[in-house]
């Protein structure tokens, strides 16, 4: 029904193309006018423009007069002009949409119209990459647009300091990638001083790569982490049992009782990449680990490792999942299939790996401070994106984000050549069928590009070239080092390179080869020093010679292998351009049109197929039965192909379901994310307050009031029996904070005609005379020190919370067995413990207000107080005990064994 609706009436994006025409229509009508300004004329717009918005004008009304100033300075500072259907995509993403915009298109020019645009608001645009090389490539190259017209361009990378990053969020226009954006605002929400601040707020960003960024990496966390304390032995222990067991592979469990009763020791569900004991297994751990019952409670931490081991030995694979690389295991993003290094995997799989593996195993990490990718970009009161490949992705976009996505049209007529695919019965017979593809090409001179989806397959294909005698590269996670020199020359005359997954590789496959690296090659060759032949092609301001030297030897080197490039790109088109070959179907068909998209640039010819197997995952796992029955029934050899649309339908179902699947588990992990982002608002927007010097006296004098309130409650009944109230209890609670030994010596009738509120009010009126007394001491130094110690002791409790949060949904997660929903489970306990822990936050910011003493010095005020509160913490940072001659500990101190807890929780239970 869709499919006739959209016949008759286009597609969403062709009807959307419409509206979006008439705007382009006014910015081409204004080429004429801005190309006749002079350069002065031109960069006078910028503040005529930030001029007319101020005095009421919309950044939609300047919209056509602010895309034609960019689009003339581009052309005058370097050298590109925007085309018809990149000014679509800047309307697009000013719209706050995603465009989808194939490969070779230009969107790194395209961004500069949005950018400029809403920069001229003074609030800042990001412009997000997804790595450090491409942030400051494009900084530097479209930066200098933004610099001819009077903007500032800041770039935010590995290794800056924090002054050189408020530097950067402050300019007009800040470049920088997802992780270091990300990190940058948890660190901001760590800071004890606002000035050690360096983001200014979230109001508009662009992101490259949006599919990659905003879903590949959706169900990973970006953590801030500290050193743990916990032993590393239970992970060795837990993989030296998980060694002795017997493993039995499933396609698909359908419930825990049939993992129980199946054979084996402990079972893989393929479908769902989980692994379970089986009732023999349970038996075995409980004997390997001298337990009477697996399930008990106090048994949780060693089930979790023994989980976590068995899924590092059943479910992660080797060369597919992670790289053994100088002894350290190293993460493979299954995307882009680069190695992610500083990345691990959470809750201890990572330890487990290593375990397996038998490298190092590392602590595990404290979590300090995280945020999904999900949560932080949703920060951004306006958000856009660009990539190639973005509407299988659609319903994704739409429901988390809340973006659409338009496809944009190519500025030439796509004319590459997309056959079926073929599906062999066998594994040896598909790649057999690829060896002669690949065999056929290369005797005619066409470039092939070949993909599989893992290192292991792509070394299996490197071998069998191998034995033909065909020269070839290859492109894995081993080898990324070569990356770009590699795809850069797999447009050259009969090459042919093997390569893991093709996403946001960030160099262009050209047709006869590519100069630029081809010049490069031969100033190494020349001995020019690996710093210069970088800055030869960087576009950086520089008056250094030898840079300009080398930039004008690159500038030579690089015309004179373009001719050579342009006589061999006639052959290349004259074999029918570059050949994709795809070895295996992956999971996400977006990843299937990146490699498509290799082939078919800006109008060039190009052909492309996937060779398929019955063996292959995809087909094993989620490809139907009836595929393998239709196979079976026409009694076809390993050699021979099967083409039909109903292979093709099935295959492209299954590829449905699995992102349907995949699309589920990231919408789950936003669900209980949402919990911990809201109460992360919450804890965030209190730390800003404190940080932007608000007065906190009435806030402190409030927490002393409940703090009072709280614990005459716990000591005393709502009855006038007053014989009963714990009196001793009571005052244990506060002394050594505002009462003495010689305070609450109440006579018998003052006792008994005591109610609670004159007992809250007496205890109120001594601490604020003590909590007064102090102030005179201190002076403008106490506002100081309430600021410091309430932000330390939130904190060190919302690093506690992260971890107790992350232990409740490890537990709750079995409350499905018991017909109740999880996340509700976890959002009502999370709320109950948020709660407490505001109670605690409370007490402990009044005990520690009231101890904090300020030894004046010569040190600046900072850090006198910074002292006044350490010297009241243990190492652990949390409170240390009161000592008290011969007086009870109050049930809310700190135990005086040691352990950090509370009294009442510890030694006092």
């Amino acid at each position: 029904m869709l499919g006739l609706f959209d016949k008759l009436f286009g597609t969403y994006s062709e009807r959307e193309l419409k509206k979006i025409e008439p705007i382009v229509a006014r910015v081409e009508a204004l080429e004429q006018e801005y190309r006749g300004l002079s350069d002065a004329e031109l960069k006078a717009k910028t503040p005529a423009f930030r001029q007319r918005l101020a005095g009421g004008e919309t950044l939609d009304d300047l919209l056509p007069e602010a895309f034609a100033a960019v689009r003339e300075a581009s052309d005058r500072v370097i050298g590109l002009r925007h085309y018809h259907v990149q000014l679509i995509g800047g309307v697009v993403l000013h719209q706050g949409r995603i465009a989808e915009m194939r490969t070779g298109e230009g969107k790194t020019l395209v961004a500069t119209l949005p950018a400029y645009l809403n920069a001229l608001t003074g609030k800042g645009v990001h412009i997000v990459t997804v790595n450090d090389y491409l942030a400051r490539r494009d900084s530097e190259w479209m930066g200098k647009i933004y610099r001819f017209l009077g903007l500032k361009v800041g770039l935010v990378v590995h290794g800056l300091t924090n002054a050189e990053r408020r530097e950067a969020y402050a300019a007009d226009i800040t470049y920088g990638t997802n992780n270091e954006l990300g990190f940058d605002y948890l660190r901001d929400n760590m800071v004890i001083y606002k000035q050690d601040m360096v983001q200014r707020g979230h109001v508009f960003a662009i992101v490259d790569e949006v599919d990659s960024i905003l879903i590949d990496e959706a169900r990973t966390p970006l953590i801030i982490s500290g050193q743990g304390d916990k032993s590393t032995d239970l992970y060795r222990e837990a993989d030296r049992f998980v060694r002795g067991l017997r493993l039995t592979k499933v396609l698909e469990l359908d419930s825990k009782e049939l993992a129980e009763e199946a054979e084996g020791d402990y079972v893989v569900d393929e479908k769902e990449k989980s692994a379970t004991l089986t009732k023999e297994g349970i038996r075995k751990a409980e004997a390997f680990f001298k337990l009477e019952n697996l399930s008990d409670p106090e048994n949780t931490t060693i089930v979790h490792h023994i989980n976590q081991a068995l899924k590092a030995h059943g479910v992660m694979k080797r060369d597919v999942d992670y790289v053994v690389k100088e002894g350290q295991v190293i993460i493979v993003d299954e995307f882009t299939g680069r190695l992610m290094f500083g990345r691990r995997y959470n809750q201890g799989l990572h330890q487990a790996i290593e375990a397996k593996e038998k490298v190092n195993v590392q602590n595990e990490s404290r979590t300090l401070a995280t945020i999904t990718f999900q949560n932080y970009f949703r920060l951004y009161g306006k958000l856009s994106g660009m990539t190639g490949t973005a509407l299988t992705e659609e319903n994704e976009f739409r429901e988390i984000y809340s973006l659409d996505v338009v496809e944009i049209p190519t500025n030439k007529p796509m004319i590459r050549r997309d056959y079926p695919d073929v599906v062999y019965r066998t594994e040896r017979g598909k790649f057999g069928a690829v060896i002669d593809q690949i065999v056929e090409c290369h005797k005619k001179g066409q470039p092939v590009l070949v993909g599989t989806v893992s290192i292991e397959k792509s070394e299996h294909l490197s071998a069998l070239l191998k034995k033909q005698g065909i020269p070839h590269e290859v492109l894995n996670a081993k080898y990324h080092e070569k990356e770009a020199q590699i795809i850069a020359q797999a447009g050259k005359r009969g090459a042919v390179t093997i390569a893991t997954n093709m996403a946001g590789r960030g160099t262009d496959i050209i047709l006869g080869g590519n100069a630029e690296y081809m010049a490069k090659d031969e100033m190494r060759r020349r001995g020019v020093e690996e710093a210069l032949i970088a800055e030869s092609t960087a576009f950086g301001e520089t008056d250094n010679q030898e840079i300009l030297d080398a930039r004008a030897l690159f500038s030579q080197l690089e015309a004179e292998y373009k001719k050579e490039v342009d006589v061999e790109a006639k052959d290349v088109i004259a074999a029918g351009g570059l050949f994709i070959v795809g070895t295996e179907r992956h999971e996400s068909r977006r990843v299937d049109n990146q490699l498509r998209g290799r082939a078919g640039r800006q109008g060039d010819p190009g052909e492309s197929r996937f060779y398929l197997s019955l063996e292959d995952d995809l087909m094993r796992l989620f490809g139907s039965d009836r595929m393998a029955g239709l196979v079976d029934s026409l009694g076809m050899d390993e050699n021979t192909p099967i083409e039909a649309k109903i292979l093709s339908n099935t295959i492209e179902s299954a590829q449905r379901r699995v992102e349907g699947r995949n699309f589920d588990t990231r919408k789950h992990v936003l669900r209980y994310d949402d919990v911990m982002n809201k109460q992360r608002e919450t804890i965030y927007a209190e730390r800003l307050r404190v940080l932007n010097g608000e007065n906190l006296r009435e806030s402190i004098v409030k927490m002393i009031r409940e703090t009072i309130g709280k614990a005459v409650e716990e000591h005393t009944d709502d009855n006038n029996f007053t014989d009963d109230w714990d009196f001793d209890g009571l005052k244990a609670e506060f002394l050594g904070y505002f009462l003495t030994p010689d305070d609450m010596a109440f006579t018998k009738d003052e006792r008994e005609d005591m109610t609670r509120e004159k007992l809250r009010e007496l205890l109120f009126e001594r601490a604020m005379s003590v909590y007064e007394a102090k102030e005179q001491r201190y002076g403008e130094l106490m506002r100081e020190l309430e600021r410091v110690v309430l932000l330390q002791v939130v904190d060190r409790h919302w690093m506690d919370h992260i971890d107790a949060m992350d232990e409740l949904r490890r537990g709750v997660s079995l409350r499905g067995y018991g017909q109740q929903d999880p996340v509700i489970a976890y959002q009502n306990e999370g709320f109950d413990m948020f709660e407490q822990m505001t109670i605690d936050i409370r007490e402990e910011t009044v005990r520690l207000l009231f101890r904090a003493e300020i030894k004046s010095g010569d040190e600046p005020k900072r850090q006198q107080v910074a002292k006044a509160t350490e010297e009241n913490l243990g190492e652990d940072g949390k409170q240390k005990p009161v000592r008290r001659e011969g007086a009870k500990v109050g049930r809310n101190d700190p135990c005086p064994c040691g352990s950090g807890l509370k009294y009442k929780k510890c030694c006092g239970k």
